[in-house]
């Protein structure tokens, strides 16, 4: 088994809908740090899982819509509860669209399994 992460930051803004969220329900920052995982049984002929490089590169191209921004104000997240699992099924999706020369072949062909872990760094 062979695994390659990369991992980034971004800084927002945003307000939760909902009892259940006690103050966090006002307007307030928080900063998460990104980490996405790719994982495969077998390296690919060229010896690796993933071009890291790009994979670094595609990361920061996601996540950079998001970074220093009010998510309450983007349309995109207009009447979304942008909590920390909205947030991580959001940036996989992107993700997924985005093409990463030799990771979505190495997903498609070798991986078991592609994930996304997302950490609120306190």
């Amino acid at each position: 088994m062979f695994a390659v992460e990369v991992r980034d930051h971004i800084m927002i803004a945003h307000s939760l809908h909902g009892t259940a969220f006690g103050p966090a329900q006002a307007l307030h920052g928080a900063t998460f740090i990104v980490a996405v995982a790719f994982v495969a049984e077998a390296l690919n002929p060229d010896g690796v899982v993933v071009d890291i490089g790009r994979a670094h590169t595609v990361l920061k191209e996601v996540l950079a819509p998001l970074n220093y921004r009010n998510l309450d104000e983007l349309a995109e997240m207009d009447g979304k509860n942008t909590t920390t699992e909205f947030l991580a099924k959001h940036i996989f999706d992107r993700l997924a669209d985005e093409p990463v020369h030799g990771c979505w072949d190495a997903i498609e062909r070798n991986c078991k399994r592609f994930g996304l872990r997302f950490r609120n760094r306190m």
